[in-house]
């Protein structure tokens, strides 16, 4: 079980760059009327995640967007090599507040850094 206490982090790039995750999307029809549904893939947290949680999202190296999203990919073995856990050497996680946990907090306060208890 993870420690509550250090559960509230906020991860990212050291960079502040974004990430891709990988994911999958759909359109369903049923009865005339379309549905739109998605998902992001998980895999087992790298080291840098793992005191947070077990998984995490699968994040693609830039070198793989293309073939994650070419659309004529269908054997899924030649996208499994992909649903690893990303290696985590360029990322940081930091401690940040209970401010957080409430919707009604929004702005740059949620996302800053606090000692780490």
């Amino acid at each position: 079980m993870v420690n509550s206490s250090t559960s509230r982090r906020k991860a990212g790039r050291e960079d502040g760059g974004p990430f891709a995750f990988a994911g999958l999307g759909e359109l369903w029809t049923a009865d005339e009327k379309p549905l739109e549904s998605c998902s992001i893939l998980t895999t087992d947290a790298n080291e840098l995640m793992a005191p947070i949680h077990d998984r995490m999202p699968v994040i693609l190296d830039a070198k793989d967007f293309d073939r994650w999203l070419d659309p004529a990919a269908q054997d899924p073995a030649k996208l499994q090599p992909l649903l690893v856990p990303y290696s985590g050497s360029d990322m940081t996680a930091y401690p940040i507040s209970t401010f957080v946990n409430s919707p009604r907090n929004q702005g740059p306060q949620c996302i800053e850094p606090v000692a780490a208890s």
